[in-house]
């Protein structure tokens, strides 16, 4: 078992952010201590082509594994598949309230189930602004079950130069959360006394 990769499942669905769920993919592609478990929604393959020119195959074989969204019998359906947890980058405001009440109408909302149900770590990258009381309520709700709100917020003061800058600073926040190793961002060093 010490040889074995530590499995992710990643998710992405059709909320804008993209970009988020295909760099964490790049990032732990050629990685042999992660195994990457993809699930794409429907809105997510428009989503995708739309802000990234990719195609949904082009995607998929950035990851180890692919599960279709339908096939609620997969293996990430139940707990006994063994997985550090999932990450729902970018989540949409659709999943978040099919997360935060259980409904497991798919693969994306039944994985997320088995996860805080096993107290694994499940991180939803929520995209929408601004945030009416049923996002705010449902984003409350997950957290009370354990999950992490993650909203791909960008920051400053590291100076990103390019938007590649700014997503791989919010990825390897991401990355943080599970104790991944990467090199996408530098660590925060204090601040320099202003002259």
């Amino acid at each position: 078992m010490a040889n074995t990769p530590r499995r992710i499942v990643i998710a992405i669905t059709g909320a804008t952010g993209a970009v988020y769920g295909v760099r964490l993919l790049q990032h732990l592609q050629h990685s042999a201590a992660v195994e990457t478990h993809l699930l794409l929604s429907e809105a997510a393959v428009l989503t995708l082509h739309q802000e990234t020119g990719l195609q949904r195959r082009e995607v998929e074989a950035l990851a180890h594994v692919v599960h279709k969204v339908r096939d609620v019998g997969a293996t990430i359906a139940s707990g006994s598949f063994q997985s550090e947890g999932m990450i729902i980058a970018p989540c949409s405001m659709k999943t978040l309230a099919s997360v935060a009440h259980g409904l497991s109408d798919n693969l994306i909302a039944r994985a997320a189930d088995v996860v805080l149900k096993e107290r694994r770590r499940l991180v939803l990258m929520v995209r929408e602004t601004p945030f009416n009381l049923a996002h705010l309520r449902n984003m409350t709700a997950v957290t009370e079950m354990g999950g992490i709100i993650f909203p791909p917020l960008p920051s400053f003061y590291h100076k990103p130069r390019t938007i590649e800058e700014m997503v791989d600073h919010t990825v390897a926040r991401v990355l943080d959360l599970f104790g991944i190793e990467h090199a996408l961002a530098p660590r925060w060093a204090g601040l320099k006394p202003a002259n």
